[in-house]
């Protein structure tokens, strides 16, 4: 299994006040160049709803639609062997240093996108407590895009 190093930079700026997390960019995020880019995904929809906003298209969009609002988006971890984009495959994980966001960005919460993203989360950087919110992913199919903007809204609306 090759080792990938997470090749997107993480977007955050002094006006942040939340960031949220995820693993590992999948294989279509990592060819696409930037977070979340399987289109079946449902993160840029639900961020764009809780913020009021149209849903981002290009990279440079979706980027300005998180900083004009107060997000920082990064992911946990920084390098590791992964098969495809199964978050269950990652092994020997090196975690990203996010100290340099908490030294320029004034965080007031920590979320993760998905129960492996908190794990990694606490396991390498639990300086501040994350809430869990349910995974955006497509193969999450349990939670619809309008269950995941309730539950992603009501727990970040109150910090942007």
């Amino acid at each position: 299994m090759e080792r990938i190093v997470h090749p997107i930079e993480a977007v955050f700026d002094e006006n942040s006040k939340i960031l949220i997390l995820g693993s590992f960019p999948s294989v279509k995020s990592r060819e696409y160049g930037f977070f979340y880019g399987h289109p079946q995904n449902r993160f840029w929809k639900v961020i764009a709803r809780i913020c009021g906003e149209d849903v981002p298209l290009s990279i440079e969009e979706k980027r300005e639609l998180l900083l004009r609002n107060g997000i920082a988006l990064w992911d946990v971890i920084g390098s590791c062997e992964i098969t495809g984009s199964a978050d269950s495959s990652i092994k020997n994980a090196v975690p990203n240093d996010l100290s340099r966001i908490f030294e320029i960005a004034d965080i007031k919460a920590v979320f993760t996108n998905g129960k492996t993203a908190d794990r990694l989360y606490v396991k390498y950087n639990g300086r501040i407590d994350a809430v869990c919110l349910p995974s955006t992913s497509p193969a999450n199919a349990a939670w619809s895009e309008d269950r995941l903007y309730a539950f992603w809204n009501e727990r970040i609306k109150e910090y942007l």
